[in-house]
C-alpha cells in the first residue's frame, strides 16, 4: 500500500482502532451530558452502536472494502441506540455507501465519502440542530474536501482533519447556549472526534485496543428520604459507597453453537473487565451469568453475540435501602445457582416439546393492529399491558434499546400493522430507523416521549378505525398530556440561570428543569404547581422503586388537599432513577 491510499486490511484495522478509542472514552463522554441527571448515556449509546459494527467487521472472512462497508453499515444500523447512536450509524451508512465499490481509497475518495456521510445524517434528523455532532461532522467533511485539493500524504491529511474537528467541537458551546451555560462541549461531537482520533492513531501505527485500565465511574449515590443504617455484623457493615459496581446482573444465553473453552474464558475476561463477583457456568446449550457491573447493557451486548438471552434480571444494589447489602452474600448466592441452571434446562427441554406440539396446531390469526412500547419498572409494564400493549421492550433512560431490539419486538407481534411507542425522546430516532428497515409489516411510530403520553394515546385508539385515523388520533392525544419527572442531580451546574448542586432534587417537565430543592415531596409539589393550569382536570403520579408507601401516601394527601377540585391518582410504577413520574391532563 502506498502512503496515500487505504486498502481493505488497513480500513478494517483503523475502524476497529476508532471503535476502541470511543469505547475507552465513553465514561468521559457520558459526563458531558448537559442536564445533571443520572442518565447521561451518549458515550454508552455511541459505544454500543459502533461495537455492534465492530463485531461484524471482525467476523468478515473475505476482507475487501465492499464486505467491510456492508458490515460497518448494517452493524451500526441495527445496533444503533439513542439519538447519538442513530446519527453515528447514519454517518457510517453514508460513508460506506460511497466507498463500497472501491478496491482502495484515495484521499479524494475519503473526502467525498465524508461529505456523503454528513448529507445522509442530516437527512435522518427531522430538525437538525447546530452545535451538535452534526456540526462537528460537517466541519470534518468540509476540511477533508479542502485538504483533498492539496498535495498531501494520508497521515498529514488525517491529522489536519482531526485537528479541525477538535476546533469545531470547541466552538459548539457558542452555537448552543445550553452547552455554554453548562460549561461543556457537545457529547456526541466529542464521541465522533474520539472515533477519528483512534483512526489517526492507527494510521501512525499506534492501534488503540480496549483498555482494562479505564476506571469505571461509579454513579453517585442518590439521596433518600432518610438516613440508611447499614450497621450490623462485621460482614454486613457495607455502605453504598463501598459498592464499586451498582447493578447485580443475571441472564442466560441460549447458545447458537457450543462455545469452546477459549471462547468461554474470553467472555469471562470481558465481563471481569466491566465488573466483578462473576459466576459464569456453561455447557453445550446454555451459559448462566451473574455479574456486578455499572453497565448491564454492555454485558447483554456481548452475550448477544453468542445467542439469544432469557431470564434477564437487573437489581440496583444501591437502591436496596431497607436491606443490609453484603457482597459476600451476593457471591455465595451466585455460586448456588447450579440447581436453577439445571431447572432451566429442564424447562427449556419441555418448552421445545411444547413448541413441537404447537407446530401441529393451526396458525394463530393475524391481527390488524399490534402495539409495542418501551418501558422499565414492573408497575409501568403491567399498566401498559393492561392498556393493550402486545410487547414491552425493557429500556428507557438508562438503557436505550437498539434498532434491532425494536425490530425483534415488532417481529414478535402477530399483526399486520404495529404501532410503536418509544416513550423517550432519545429512542425516537432508533424507532424511526427500525420502521424504515422493516419490510414484512407496516410499522407506525407514535413519537411518545413518556409513558403517560403512550397511555393517553392508547385511550384514543379505535379498534374499528382505519390506520391513518388511528395514527392521527393517537399522535394528537400526545399533546393533551403534560409530563414531569423527579430525580436527583449528579453534579454541580447551572441551567437556565438556576444553580444546581450535586445531590439536589430536580423536578423536570417537558420544557426543562422547573423545580430544585432538597426534599423529594416538596420538589414534586413545586413541579406539579408549575404544570397545573385552568384546563387541568387530572393529576396522575407513578411512584418509583425508591418511594415507600408511607412517603407516597404523604404526597397523595398533600396533592389532594391542595388540588381539591382536581382528580388525583397514584400508581406504583417501580421505575428506577426517577422518584416520581407525573402527568397532568
Amino acid at each position: 500500500m502506498s502512503s496515500n491510499t487505504i486498502d481493505a486490511a488497513t480500513l478494517k484495522r483503523i475502524f476497529l482502532s476508532g471503535a476502541n478509542n470511543l469505547s475507552n472514552n465513553k465514561e468521559y463522554i457520558n459526563e458531558l451530558n448537559v442536564f445533571p441527571v443520572p442518565d447521561g448515556d451518549t458515550g454508552t449509546n455511541m459505544t454500543l452502536t459502533i461495537m455492534t459494527a465492530a463485531a461484524e467487521v471482525k467476523s468478515v472472512k473475505d476482507v475487501n472494502i465492499a464486505n467491510l462497508a456492508k458490515a460497518i453499515s448494517s452493524g451500526s444500523l441495527r445496533g444503533a441506540r439513542g439519538n447519538s447512536g442513530v446519527i453515528l450509524s447514519q454517518l457510517f451508512r453514508g460513508f460506506c455507501k460511497d466507498i463500497k465499490d472501491r478496491d482502495e481509497l484515495y484521499i479524494l475518495d475519503l473526502a467525498n465519502a465524508f461529505s456523503r456521510a454528513v448529507d445522509t445524517a442530516y437527512k435522518a434528523v427531522m430538525k437538525p440542530k447546530e452545535g451538535t455532532i452534526l456540526t462537528v461532522a460537517r466541519g470534518i467533511a468540509d476540511k477533508a474536501l479542502e485538504c483533498a485539493d492539496k498535495d498531501m500524504e494520508l497521515l498529514p491529511f488525517a491529522e489536519e482533519v482531526l485537528s479541525y474537528g477538535e476546533k469545531v467541537l470547541e466552538k459548539t458551546p457558542e452555537l448552543l447556549p445550553v452547552l455554554k451555560e453548562a460549561g461543556v462541549v457537545d457529547s456526541g461531537g466529542q464521541g465522533l472526534v474520539e472515533v477519528l482520533r483512534g483512526i489517526v492513531l492507527a494510521l501512525k501505527g499506534e492501534d488503540v485496543v480496549i483498555s482494562d485500565s479505564v476506571a469505571e465511574k461509579t454513579p453517585k449515590a442518590k439521596p433518600a428520604f432518610r438516613e440508611i443504617d447499614f450497621s450490623g455484623s462485621s460482614n454486613d457493615n457495607i455502605s453504598t459507597a463501598d459498592i464499586k459496581f451498582s447493578y447485580c446482573t443475571e441472564f442466560i444465553i441460549m447458545l447458537d453453537k457450543e462455545l469452546s473453552v477459549e471462547e468461554v474464558n474470553q467472555f469471562k475476561e470481558y465481563l471481569l473487565s466491566i465488573g466483578d463477583s462473576l459466576v459464569c457456568v456453561a455447557d453445550e446449550e446454555l451459559v448462566k451469568v451473574h455479574v456486578h457491573t455499572n453497565h448491564p447493557g454492555l454485558a447483554f451486548e456481548r452475550a448477544l453475540t453468542y445467542g439469544a438471552l432469557i431470564n434477564m434480571k437487573i437489581d440496583n444494589m444501591k437502591q436496596e435501602h431497607n436491606e443490609r447489602i453484603s457482597l459476600a452474600d451476593e457471591r455465595n448466592k451466585a455460586k448456588l445457582q447450579d440447581e436453577e441452571f439445571k431447572k432451566i434446562k429442564v424447562e427449556l427441554a419441555a418448552s421445545k416439546n411444547d413448541k413441537e406440539s404447537e407446530s401441529n396446531k393451526a396458525p394463530e390469526k393475524v391481527k390488524k393492529y399490534g402495539f409495542v412500547a418501551v418501558a422499565v419498572g414492573d408497575g409501568m409494564v403491567d399498566i401498559l399491558k393492561d392498556m393493550g400493549m402486545d410487547h414491552i421492550i425493557s429500556g428507557g433512560q438508562t438503557m436505550n434499546p437498539s434498532t434491532d431490539d425494536i425490530l425483534n419486538a415488532v417481529a414478535d407481534v402477530n399483526a399486520e400493522n404495529v404501532f410503536v411507542f418509544p416513550n423517550n425522546k432519545n429512542i425516537i430516532l432508533a424507532a424511526n430507523q427500525a420502521a424504515s428497515i422493516c419490510k414484512d409489516k407496516k410499522v407506525i411510530i407514535i413519537p411518545s416521549t413518556s409513558i403517560p403520553q403512550s397511555i393517553s394515546a392508547m385511550l384514543a385508539y379505535n379498534p374499528e378505525g382505519e390506520i391513518d385515523s388511528n395514527e392521527n388520533d393517537m399522535k394528537e392525544a400526545l399533546s393533551t398530556v403534560k409530563t414531569g419527572e423527579v430525580t436527583y442531580a449528579v453534579r454541580d451546574t447551572s441551567i437556565d440561570g438556576v444553580e444546581i448542586h450535586n445531590g439536589d432534587i430536580m423536578g423536570i417537565d417537558d420544557g426543562g428543569i422547573k423545580a430544585v430543592g432538597k426534599d423529594i415531596n416538596e420538589t414534586t409539589l413545586l413541579l406539579i404547581d408549575k404544570m397545573v393550569d385552568e384546563e387541568s382536570g387530572l393529576i396522575t403520579v407513578y411512584t418509583g422503586n425508591d418511594i415507600s408507601e408511607e412517603d407516597s401516601d404523604k404526597l397523595c394527601g398533600l396533592l389532594t388537599e391542595k388540588y381539591n377540585d382536581l382528580e388525583v391518582e397514584f400508581h406504583k410504577g417501580g421505575q428506577p432513577i426517577y422518584y416520581y413520574l407525573v402527568s397532568v391532563e
